[in-house]
């Protein structure tokens, strides 16, 4: 089930408010929570439930192991829990998501055809797995206490919001919240008010866009103008923007209404002003997983400092996808980073300074084609077109533009921070509190309402994360 579609908006959603809203006491509320969070990710793949509760109910224990081990003075138990925890869950996660990756090239490798298990992958197994990892390492590193119910846990583990596409949680942020968090209407109505500017993004803006990508990006390349082609990489560009930070103002919306405060997962990446900089605002939960839990202990600032960096990105890279491109994609990231590190430092200062803001959003652009393109080969032919091997425009490249430049235009305001701002502004004045968030939310659930009962094109790109 994914939030984007008429049966969560009209069906799932409201009935799981309304038994939220009457069900007395935070203990029954996070069974209801519990609960339709079950049926969510059973809708489905009702399998893949039973790997959800084992991998929350593997850490649950481990956690309560370290915990224990920790009160009675052995170290060699707390860690022997720990190193449990962290290799069950990269097992699972290597299983099911690299698998068949890993028999591909060893087959490469050796000049034999493997037979491949081909398993499904299960929704949101990247996220989750992190989550519960982040837990035992914490409670090992004596950063949060040990979770003593099963329940809480489950619900942390589960939680329907955040749970096939983030923001990576930290149990730290949601400890005091899983038992004595408040629900309020004022605190649903501003949840609302974020899930439709979410819902919004994703339906009106990244749908959109994706579908004039993908009627460019996915024929013919070998004749594909150069200019046709940078407008298909500029339309994918904005559709995995508002596809994914539409779907984390969704999640974060979620959670108000069920009075969860999450932390924000994007801060407007494409006005940043160097490629450093993008990281610190795009996926911001995984960039804080991988600095804290990978890059730091490899070594951090302190030693060893551009393997950690490789290693860093690389694993980076392939958490996003079973295939070499991301890999390719997580690399190009690390030596932007490597540049910005030690080479732009060499130049003058207003040089250095001024160099990243020319060159950062192009440079975004072009790491989504890497992205974008799982195969090698189209990949190379795609990049040979972008740089002008099929000329530089076609006969229908003008038109093309034309039609398609006032929704660039859109997304480019939209994925700024003038529309947060307006908004705050006019808010403040009482006169149009509550009317204008009712409209607002009125109409975008009406267009967006409209636009999925017509349209059968409403993919999910983080769904294969």
């Amino acid at each position: 089930m994914v939030f984007s579609s008429l049966f969560f908006l009209y069906g799932f959603l409201p009935v799981c408010m309304l038994l939220y809203a009457i069900t007395p006491g935070i203990r029954r509320k996070n069974v209801v929570l519990i609960l339709f969070s079950f049926f969510f990710y059973a809708w489905g793949e009702p399998i893949w439930v039973v790997l959800l509760i084992f991998s929350a109910t593997q850490d649950y224990i481990c956690g309560r192991v370290i915990g224990k081990a920790r009160r009675v003075g052995s170290d060699r138990l707390a860690k022997a829990a720990l190193i449990f925890s962290i290799t069950t869950n990269l097992t699972l996660l290597g299983v099911f998501k690299y698998l068949d990756f890993f028999l591909e090239n060893l087959g490469l490798v050796f000049r034999y055809s493997p037979a491949l298990p081909g398993l499904a992958l299960p929704i949101g197994i990247s996220f989750y797995t992190f989550q519960t990892l982040s837990y035992t390492i914490d409670v090992y590193r004596g950063k949060v206490g040990v979770q003593k119910s099963f329940s809480e846990f489950l619900l942390f583990v589960s939680i329907f919001s955040q749970l096939v596409a983030g923001p990576i949680l930290r149990y730290a942020e949601l400890e005091t919240q899983l038992r004595d968090r408040p629900f309020t209407w004022e605190g649903c109505a501003a949840g609302v008010t974020r899930f439709c500017c979410g819902l919004g993004k994703k339906v009106l803006l990244a749908n959109t866009a994706g579908e004039i990508a993908s009627g460019l990006l996915d024929g013919r390349l070998d004749t594909l103008p150069a200019a046709d082609a940078l407008l298909g990489i500029l339309m994918y560009t904005a559709q995995i923007y508002f596809d994914f930070s539409g779907y984390s103002d969704m999640a974060i919306g979620l959670g108000r209404m069920f009075g969860f405060h999450y932390g924000e997962n994007f801060r407007h990446p494409y006005y940043a002003v160097s490629i450093g900089d993008f990281w610190r605002r795009w996926h911001i939960s995984l960039g804080l997983f991988f600095r804290d839990y990978v890059y730091i202990p490899l070594g951090g600032n302190r030693k060893r400092v551009v393997l950690s960096l490789l290693i860093t990105w690389f694993l980076t890279g392939l958490w996003h996808g079973a295939s070499w491109n991301f890999a390719l994609w997580g690399l190009y990231y690390f030596l932007w980073l490597c540049f910005e590190r030690w080479v732009l430092r060499l130049l003058p200062e207003r040089a250095a300074k001024i160099a990243p803001m020319v060159y950062t959003f192009p440079a975004v652009v072009l790491g989504w084609s890497l992205f974008y393109f799982t195969d090698i080969g189209r990949l190379g032919a795609f990049l040979q077109s972008l740089f002008g091997q099929n000329g530089l425009a076609g006969t229908e490249t003008l038109s093309l533009w034309v039609g398609r430049l006032p929704l660039l235009v859109i997304c480019a305001v939209a994925a700024g921070p003038w529309p947060k701002r307006l908004a705050e502004r006019v808010l403040q004045n009482p006169a149009f509190y509550p009317v204008l968030p009712v409209c607002y939310n009125s109409l975008t659930l009406l267009l967006s309402t409209a636009y999925l009962a017509g349209q059968s094109y409403n993919p999910f790109l983080y769904f294969r994360f």
